[in-house]
């Protein structure tokens, strides 16, 4: 009877001692906010024109270009395309890793940018010119229908721009975004 009593007090205390345990919320960190505060102002900033903002995203075997965006525009509105190279080839059109090179780079697009292969330039940001030709295209490997963008020209922006929807957001190249734009 005793042993008994003992167990339930120590589950007891046990119980109250985790429930008071608290995760922390990574969006009330001051950093976090401060981030954000700091990618809105630098959107802001941007001078509006007839252009878009376009962020490379790669993810394995996948057709979809990445995010465009109007300047201005934070990344939230922004939509994930399909680019059409009739007039112009994305800036990494360049042949896919084959499966030679995988055992020797491996699938990350981090290693890619040694050997120059389709999707080194993960994350890279680009002045984006062109327009959206009303269509959706389907990526039968990503199971999508994406708005079709019609590419003319390019400018490399920044090769090393930061998060692109949030600064918590962790990057795998074999899963397809949570956001898939609007």
């Amino acid at each position: 009877m005793f042993s008994f009593l003992r167990l339930f007090g120590l589950i007891f205390w046990i119980g109250a001692l985790l429930s008071s345990c608290q995760t922390m919320d990574p969006t009330n960190d001051p950093a976090y906010v401060e981030a954000l505060r700091d990618r809105a102002a630098q959107i802001k900033s941007e001078p509006l024109g007839d252009y878009f903002i376009g962020r490379r995203y790669y993810v394995y075997r996948m057709r979809f270009w990445g995010y465009l965006r109007k300047p201005g525009q934070e990344w939230k509105d922004s939509s994930l395309v399909v680019m059409n190279e009739e007039f112009k080839p994305v800036p990494d059109r360049l042949p896919e890793i084959s499966e030679g090179e995988e055992e020797s780079f491996g699938m990350d697009p981090s290693k890619l940018k040694e050997v120059k292969r389709f999707g080194f330039d993960h994350n890279y940001e680009y002045r984006m010119k062109g327009k959206f030709s009303g269509s959706k295209v389907y990526d039968p490997n990503s199971n999508m229908f994406l708005p079709e963008f019609i590419l003319t020209d390019y400018q490399l922006i920044n090769a090393n721009p930061s998060w692109l929807i949030s600064p918590i957001e962790i990057y795998n190249f074999k899963v397809l975004p949570k956001f898939r734009g609007r």
